[in-house]
């Protein structure tokens, strides 16, 4: 895996990330199921539950020349975030790479790829390895941007790298952000605590 020297513009995507807060995750998602046509030469695909990765895409796709499609599961997870949680070990234990919703049409034509996802399990998301094993990435420029809840990328980087062995998978931008499972954790032991009369 070869790891260049970012760029000065890339240097600047960056920055920008870091700077952006959370609380704008919640905003309306300007995704499409699959890119639309253009000369952009650059792809920004991602997968996000909660919507934190969304919004790094959508900075991305903003700041240069791209074209912008969201990574979905024919068949959605669970609302319930515990359920996702089952889901994702079962899939990632068992090595399944669940049906995508669609496939990116025309993938050939990108030069580089910009792929987002969220950390499940210490690792990437079984969708990401979904879309990995049905798109040809040789000669690629994969830039992944990574979201995680507290313990780092776990094993998502060797997964890109055995599946596209012919990419050229640059450092990848990873940033803390998973209040979702904060969120529960926080109300679950709320719930759990008996309340006091005052």
């Amino acid at each position: 895996m070869t790891l260049p020297s970012p760029n000065p513009g890339r240097r600047a995507v960056v920055a920008a990330l870091a700077s952006l807060p959370l609380g704008c995750a919640a905003a309306e998602p300007d995704t499409q199921a699959t890119a639309s046509p253009s000369n952009a030469r650059t792809l920004v695909a991602y997968f996000s539950r909660s919507g934190n990765t969304r919004v790094i895409a959508g900075l991305i796709h903003r700041s240069m020349p791209s074209e912008l499609v969201e990574i979905l599961p024919a068949k959605d997870y669970p609302d319930d975030y515990l359920e996702t949680v089952a889901q994702a070990r079962h899939e990632r234990d068992d090595g399944v790479e669940p049906a995508l919703r669609a496939t990116i049409a025309d993938i050939a034509r990108y030069d580089t790829v910009y792929l987002g996802f969220p950390i499940w399990g210490e690792t990437a998301p079984p969708v990401i390895r979904s879309l990995l094993s049905r798109h040809d990435m040789s000669g690629k420029t994969i830039v992944p941007f990574i979201t995680h809840g507290g313990y780092g990328v776990g094993t998502s980087l060797r997964v890109l790298a055995r599946h596209v062995p012919k990419a050229r998978i640059l450092d990848a931008f990873v940033m803390e952000a998973d209040q979702e499972r904060r969120t529960v954790e926080t109300v679950n032991a709320w719930l759990a605590t008996p309340p006091t009369v005052r």
